[in-house]
């Protein structure tokens, strides 16, 4: 049961993330849904709710830094928080050190 209400919950946060996505354009509704969709296995680490991420966030983390790596910019920059979710910033800062992946710097996050 436990499970269910997991698997639900990261799919209405997910959900949320592609909302995030679609508010900002059709650009980024083209080229960031998908992507955000592909982070879900990354939400329980960067909303705080677990210590070290999974190795399937890993590899999505390190999928996007090669495809799309301006998506991460839109949950870094807290558009989440108008839409109820609360992105632990030091989670997901500390997200690519985690996984051991090299991301492109925040300063490109405009």
């Amino acid at each position: 049961m436990a499970a269910k209400t997991m698997n639900g919950a990261t799919i209405i946060v997910a959900t949320l993330m592609i909302a995030m996505c679609l508010r900002k354009g059709a650009l980024a509704q083209s080229s960031c849904t998908n992507v955000l969709t592909s982070m879900s296995p990354c939400l329980d680490y960067i909303l705080g709710n677990s210590s070290t991420p999974s190795s399937s966030c890993c590899s999505q983390l390190a999928n996007v830094v090669r495809s799309q790596p301006q998506c991460l910019c839109q949950v870094l920059n807290g558009g989440g928080s108008s839409l109820g979710i609360n992105v632990n910033q030091t989670q997901a800062m500390a997200l690519p050190t985690a996984c051991n992946v090299e991301t492109p710097p925040t300063s490109r996050c405009n």
